[in-house]
Parts: structure tokens; sequence; C-alpha cells
């Protein structure tokens, strides 16, 4: 019973079926689709790529940005200079002590007390 419902249905398709140039065209449909070197995986595949590679261009590019605003503002400023060396540096002039306090929370961070 199974079969003749299903035979009933693939009726109007057979005749497409029996085309040439239908079945080749399924063919390469197929083959392009699945087994070809650029398949729909890899397609995708190098599309995700792509697009977090568009994403990091876009920050290295802010990043650097960034950093040339901050190398100008050294190069014309000798008050953001020396602030600038006294932080990252711990830097310090001749008649001053360095205190150096450590948050036990955040490693990273050194607070300076003069």
């Amino acid at each position: 019973m199974c079969i003749f419902v299903v035979m009933k249905k693939l009726r109007p398709i057979l005749p497409y079926l029996k085309n040439k140039y239908i079945i080749a065209g399924l063919g390469v449909l197929v083959w392009i689709s699945f087994f070809d070197k650029y398949d729909l995986i890899t397609q995708y595949n190098a599309r995700q790529a792509l697009t977090k590679l568009e994403k990091d261009k876009k920050y290295y590019a802010d990043e650097i940005k960034k950093n040339q605003e901050a190398i100008n503002e050294l190069k014309t400023n000798a008050q953001s200079l020396e602030k600038f060396a006294r932080e990252k540096y711990l830097m310090k002039r001749d008649n001053e002590d360095i205190f150096l306090i450590l948050d036990k929370s955040n490693s990273d961070s050194i607070s300076v007390a003069e």
C-alpha cells in the first residue's frame, strides 16, 4: 500500500527524470555541492574565517589609530610624557621617593604613591 502511494506522488515527476539534461544538471549540482574542492561546507567555513579576519582587521586598525594618537600626544606634550614615564616605567625625580602599592585582587595593576 505504501509503495503505491509513493508511486502516485512520483508519477508527475517521472517524465522529467527521464530527460538526460535534467539528470546531468542534477549530477553536476550534487557534485558541486558535496564532492568538489570548493563544496558548500568549505565555502561556509571560508566565509566564517573571512568574517573573523575582517573583525580582527577593524580591531587592529582601531588599535593602531589609538596608539598613533597616544604617540603624537607624547611627542607634543611634555607633561603627558612625564606622566607616562612615571606610570609605566616608575621613573622619579632625584628628590622623590616612590612607594608601590600592589593590589592583591588584580596583580597587573600597580598604584604609585608619591
